[in-house]
């Protein structure tokens, strides 16, 4: 009499990029599930700091793994890491959007600008919206990937194709200068 259960456990997916591609190209959907827990903030930071739109954001995101699903194997573990195709991808799909829709990203209309505009946070995210505008616009872009956006220094780097050291740099020099701007302010 056999008094186990009736179903095996089933393997852990490998988070091993090269395996994890694998899996998707034979359509498992668990493996697809795990490279979303992985990197779907990302793609989601990535696509809404480019539209500006958290329900573009959204589809773009949800078309991304789609097509990760679908075309899988198109990935070259040669020519870059996992997380950059999907962030190049991510980045091409939301301009084309863009372009599609006859529009450039609103400057002004972003998440930072929303979360500044808080009743309790009025005056000082006025101040902090007006500094961040003085810095040249790779360290803002930069803050605003990172603090904003969850993106690590590397996804950053990966994603602009600037040099990690300078990611870092446009990061330690924004920080400092907002630091310094805020001290002075009173």
């Amino acid at each position: 009499m056999n008094t186990g259960p009736k179903w095996q456990a089933l393997p852990e997916v490998s988070t091993h990029d090269s395996d994890l591609i694998e899996r998707i190209c034979q359509h498992d959907q668990r493996a697809l599930a795990a490279l979303y827990d992985e990197m779907a903030n990302r793609v989601y930071s990535l696509a809404l700091y480019i539209l500006r739109n958290s329900y573009h954001a959204e589809e773009v995101t949800q078309d991304i793994f789609m097509k990760i699903w679908d075309h899988a194997d198109q990935w070259d573990e040669s020519k870059a890491k996992l997380s950059t195709w999907i962030l190049a991808m991510t980045r091409n799909a939301a301009i084309d959007r863009l372009r599609k829709e006859k529009r450039r990203p609103a400057v002004v209309d972003s998440p930072l600008d929303k979360i500044l505009q808080m009743e309790t946070v009025e005056s000082d995210g006025h101040q902090l919206r007006t500094m961040m505008h003085h810095l040249p616009k790779e360290q803002q872009e930069a803050i605003y990937l990172n603090f904003f956006g969850g993106m690590s220094h590397t996804d950053i780097a990966e994603m602009t194709g600037v040099p990690l050291g300078t990611i870092k740099t446009r990061l330690r020099l924004g920080l400092k200068k907002l630091r310094t701007m805020w001290t002075e302010r009173s």
